[in-house]
């Protein structure tokens, strides 16, 4: 993280500064006009300073919804079960009404192929407003920073104190905020642990001190993980270990909406005063305040164009407006944009690359829904006896042993009718109806008989047949052997 280079120019006022309201009229600046340096430096820790507007409540309530899915979804209760359960020790995923098995992984891949294109969508379309609104990266760093804030200060404050040297009220306030965000990581380890491991069961564990050693072992390891990401690493995660910052370019054009800043009307940047007619002094709108800087929270200054480590957040775009309203200019210099409008040219929000992926999108839509839809509950395999593929009982007939595995992928107990086709004639020794547990595999063992005169060669196919009878239903699953004749 990075720290404010102090040789820039900084407000000065005869008041205290106020985080997010700065008069004005008071503000002078001092420093040489388009010099296009930015605040921070490369290793410096990072200030982010507080900013109200539009953009700031709309990712502000984002964040909101998008935590309280995250709190509230592993606590939900269906039909008796934990609705959201990622059972990774049973090799099961239970979503509500839906259970999936390792039987389902294509299922699964075309959950995460389409969560891959609307990715590609929403940025080619909008720009890399995942990372500035719905990033679990970006949503903790906020938290944290608000943790901060009712602790430390604003930016200013927060500075001034890591400035100072070790006092009472330093280490108290450090001991304070680190604390803070120790027991949220926490939180946030137990909430997400709950999505693989019964949450109940997890939560009074914990407050027992009566967890597994795995257990606590990967607490400590999210909590940790959280920690350091959100409270120390921040913007470096978005900026060197985050792979979609590296390859989101590819999917930009010229008509993708960014957060950009309007050279032709920003520059020259300066220092003037609000009743001062800055064009008849050779000056653009940009004052050269920084503000854009100081209350981005990767550091960077958007006034140097388009860069990867925009997150699109839309802070710098409110900073911005508030000081175009003190000033009594229009808003908008830096904005939510295309190339194209800022060239001047025509914008065109429908491009066939949007079509693309958009059709892309509905294809796979349907046919993801067409699978669910089409899923037969309900699996069987078949193990033979490797130690004798054929042997002739007491009445003469030839007689094969199987160990039949039916797997009930519903969450309902089922009674299950099973029987044999392929050879005429055959007799079935064994279990023909079955009660399967929901979410459980029953082994069921049996052999066929079949008199050796209907065999016309050594090797015959037949189908083994399992049917649902109730609760009443069309689960119905075919799955193929062999029979083997005495030699």
């Amino acid at each position: 993280m990075r720290a404010n280079d102090q040789s820039s120019s900084t407000p000065k006022t005869n008041k205290p500064v106020v985080e997010q309201h700065i008069p004005i009229k008071n503000v002078k600046i001092h420093g040489s006009k388009n010099t296009g340096k930015e605040r921070y430096k490369p290793g410096d820790q990072i200030y982010v300073r507080k900013v109200s507007g539009f953009f700031q409540k709309l990712r502000q309530r984002m964040n909101l919804v998008y935590f309280a899915f995250f709190l509230i979804l592993p606590w939900l209760q269906f039909n008796g079960h934990q609705a959201i359960l990622f059972d990774i020790s049973e090799q099961r995923f239970t979503i509500f009404n839906l259970t999936l098995w390792p039987q389902d992984l294509t299922l699964l891949a075309w959950f995460f192929i389409l969560g891959a294109f609307l990715l590609f969508f929403v940025t080619t379309f909008l720009g890399r407003v995942w990372c500035g609104y719905m990033c679990p990266q970006t949503v903790w760093t906020f938290i944290f920073i608000w943790f901060e804030e009712k602790i430390e200060g604003t930016a200013n404050q927060r500075r001034k104190l890591d400035g100072q040297k070790v006092t009472g009220n330093k280490v108290i306030r450090k001991t304070l905020k680190h604390s803070a965000w120790l027991l949220f990581s926490l939180f946030t380890a137990m909430t997400f642990a709950g999505y693989f491991s019964p949450m109940q069961e997890l939560f009074v564990d914990v407050f027992t001190f009566d967890t597994s050693v795995m257990m606590a072992g990967i607490l400590a390891f999210f909590t940790f993980a959280t920690y350091g990401n959100a409270g120390w690493m921040r913007e470096t995660v978005c900026l060197h270990m985050c792979p979609y910052a590296r390859f989101q370019s590819a999917m930009f054009d010229k008509d993708t909406l960014t957060v950009a800043y309007d050279v032709e009307r920003g520059e020259g940047r300066g220092a003037r005063g609000r009743k001062q007619d800055h064009k008849a002094m050779g000056l653009g709108d940009c004052i050269d305040c920084n503000l854009c800087v100081e209350v981005c929270p990767t550091g960077i200054d958007i006034r140097n164009g388009l860069q990867y480590e925009c997150i699109n957040c839309g802070s710098c775009v409110d900073a911005c407006s508030g000081v175009m309203d003190k000033m009594n200019y229009p808003q908008g210099l830096i904005r939510y944009t295309t190339e194209h409008e800022l060239q001047g040219k025509k914008v065109h929000l429908v491009r066939s690359k949007l079509i693309g992926y958009a059709v892309l999108l509905v294809i796979m839509s349907t046919m993801l829904i067409l699978e669910i839809v089409n899923r037969v509950p309900l699996s069987l395999d078949i193990i033979r006896d490797r130690t004798e593929l054929a042997r002739e009982n007491f009445n003469g007939d030839i007689e094969n042993v199987y160990t039949l595995k039916i797997l009930n992928m519903s969450q309902t107990d089922n009674t299950y009718k099973l029987s044999v086709k392929g050879i005429e004639n055959t007799q079935w020794h064994g279990k023909q109806e079955v009660v399967v547990e929901a979410a459980t595999v029953y082994t069921l063992p049996i052999s066929i008989s079949v008199d050796p005169y209907e065999l016309e060669k050594y090797m015959s196919n037949i189908t083994f047949v399992v049917e649902q009878v109730s609760p009443e239903s069309e689960a119905r699953i075919e799955q193929e052997s062999r029979f083997f004749n005495k030699r």
